[in-house]
């Protein structure tokens, strides 16, 4: 009987910064290049307005790694995104991306085991500081990685984390989850808040703590449910786990602090990217991404 190797089970193995054996920048391809220039979806860019994209890679898959690594940077031209949140990303993927990435600026939340990025489109996004908030009890190298910004004249913090995975963690994932909300409680009130990741979230621990505070939303439940984007890990068709169980799950979400006073963001629209199926039979990962414009009112 085969045994089946969840992403669970790899994030565990990784607790302990595994080195990486694979060098994804061996295989020259322009295609794979995201740029401006280069982009599939090549527009003028439109100050009242920008794109942000939240995902999930699956680094720590072994398997196809140089088909699926494409296949992200090929969405990313495509959907030429002004802010990208990165999870499970491990330093062959870092400098790949930081290779075929050359329209953004590169954030890594660390430099070895696996880890959060983001990246901010250089022409639309103005970096002004960063930080790195350490989660004290995880076993599995997470953190909250923070960048204030400027969009279009709007002051924004940006914030991704990959909380600590499996049932079993729930405490120390709900632990993650409140230093996560505090963070963006205590951004000046000048500025919106907006936090995306892989937050393994089952919706009965955000129940346990009483719900979202009253001035933070899900996006998600703000625009109404949308059907559509509903479950971003979903054994019932991505079969990149080769799982014998099917499970249908909200793990991948995004926070919003609105500003309190001055200019504001307002989320427009969510939908599901990383659903094709490549040549190789599996899809770039085991999550599907999460693609959301915003409105900037000034």
């Amino acid at each position: 009987m085969t045994q089946v190797t969840t992403s669970n089970d790899r994030e565990e193995q990784a607790g302990e910064a595994p080195e990486a054996c694979v060098d994804l920048t061996a295989a020259e391809d322009v295609t794979a290049t995201v740029s401006s220039e280069g982009s599939a979806v090549c527009m003028q860019e439109d100050d009242s307005t920008f794109s942000l994209l939240t995902w999930n890679i699956d680094g720590l898959d072994g398997e196809n790694v140089r088909e699926r690594a494409k296949a992200v940077c090929s969405t990313l031209a495509l959907y030429s995104p002004d802010v990208v949140f990165l999870q499970e990303v491990v330093p062959p993927y870092l400098i790949y991306l930081r290779k075929r990435a050359v329209s953004y600026t590169i954030i890594a939340g660390n430099e070895e085991g696996y880890f959060t990025a983001i990246m901010l489109k250089k022409t639309r996004v103005k970096l002004l500081n960063q930080e790195i908030t350490s989660f004290p009890t995880t076993t599995m190298l997470r953190n909250l990685l923070t960048v204030h910004v400027k969009i279009s004249g709007s002051e924004i913090y940006l914030m991704t984390s990959h909380l600590e995975s499996t049932k079993q963690r729930s405490e120390e994932r709900l632990k993650q989850l409140k230093t996560v909300l505090k963070n963006m409680k205590a951004a000046p009130g000048s500025a919106t808040v907006i936090f995306g990741g892989d937050t393994n979230l089952r919706d009965k621990e955000v129940a346990k703590l009483g719900g979202l505070p009253g001035d933070i939303s899900d996006i998600w439940e703000l625009l109404g449910k949308p059907e559509h984007s509903h479950y971003t890990w979903d054994t019932t068709i991505n079969n990149n786990l080769n799982a014998h169980y099917k499970c249908k799950l909200r793990f991948d979400r995004i926070f919003f602090r609105a500003a309190k006073e001055g200019g504001q963001v307002v989320p427009q629209d969510m939908n599901l990217i990383g659903l094709d199926k490549l040549d190789c039979g599996r899809f770039p990962s085991d999550h599907w991404g999460i693609f959301c414009h915003f409105s900037v009112i000034l």
